[in-house]
């Protein structure tokens, strides 16, 4: 991270802050999420089941990782008025979010369909 972060506020909606704070709680919900199926899949299902869950908290963690970095990168294109837009990462975490949602309700069926 760098150590240059700006001591004023050039966006009095704080637009900037609110966004990486969003990113954080993302990153932080995709690991809870994942903590769970991967603790229920251990007990109630098959250990391997319990691999989708860690890969979850994995993805978060990297997720998490990545909006802190990200958020030290904006300032310097933010204030040169440049587009802070990153495509790419809204795919990756669009893609990952839907291939999590459904290995979760997979998961969900098979706990129905088990009972």
């Amino acid at each position: 991270m760098n150590g240059d972060r700006p001591t004023t506020v050039f966006d009095p909606g704080l637009q900037h802050e609110r966004t990486a704070l969003a990113w954080e709680r993302t990153a932080i919900a995709s690991m809870v999420a994942g903590v769970l199926m991967a603790r229920y899949a251990a007990g109630e299902l098959h250990p391997s089941m319990a691999a989708i869950g860690i890969a979850q908290v994995v993805f978060g963690a990297v997720l998490l990782v990545w909006s802190a970095r990200h958020y030290d990168d904006l300032h310097g294109p933010l204030r040169a008025g440049a587009s802070p837009i990153h495509p790419s990462a809204a795919r990756v975490v669009g893609m990952g979010a839907i291939i999590f949602t459904g290995a979760g309700l997979v998961l969900a069926v098979i706990i129905v369909v088990a009972a």
